[in-house]
């Protein structure tokens, strides 16, 4: 069994520091992790030239397809980012926009997946960063984990 962490930050901050947390409780599960940092890759926005399905693969050369490849060969997903104008960072919306021939082979499904969003402030916008996330998930048919028993 195998759980990824992405960071969506462009920075190794607070959004890095809680992914990395995340995998650690993992690993003391005794489960394999491996953490990707976008702020490490070259990343490029979909250019909607419908290649892609053609081709099963966006053509852009950069490394968003080694990312999505690794999301298909992982059990679960923890996906984290910042909160950037009530969403998602640019770096993690790149990620999802280029996922679509991910989408139409349906090669995420039933992978089970976890969000972390980090705000500046309270009410800063964490549950639209997180409703951003858990709908990437739900787009391509992941398991989206809850918030846990609130008696535990």
């Amino acid at each position: 069994m195998k759980v990824i962490g992405i960071s969506g930050s462009p920075r190794d901050g607070n959004t890095a520091f809680l992914v990395k947390e995340a995998l650690k409780a993992v690993e003391e599960e005794g489960i394999e992790t491996q953490y990707i940092s976008l702020a490490e890759k070259k990343l490029n926005p979909c250019m909607a030239c419908d290649q892609c399905r053609k081709e099963g693969k966006c053509v852009i050369m950069d490394d968003i397809n080694d990312i999505l490849e690794e999301m298909v060969g992982a059990d679960g997903i923890i996906i984290g980012s910042p909160v950037y104008f009530g969403g998602v960072s640019a770096q993690l919306k790149m990620l999802f926009d280029r996922s679509r021939p991910y989408r139409r082979g349906f090669k995420l499904k039933n992978k089970v997946g976890g969000a972390i969003a980090v705000g500046a402030s309270r009410n800063g916008g964490q549950e639209t960063t997180i409703r951003d996330i858990h709908n990437f998930m739900f787009i391509h048919s992941m398991i989206v984990v809850g918030d846990g028993d609130p008696t535990a």
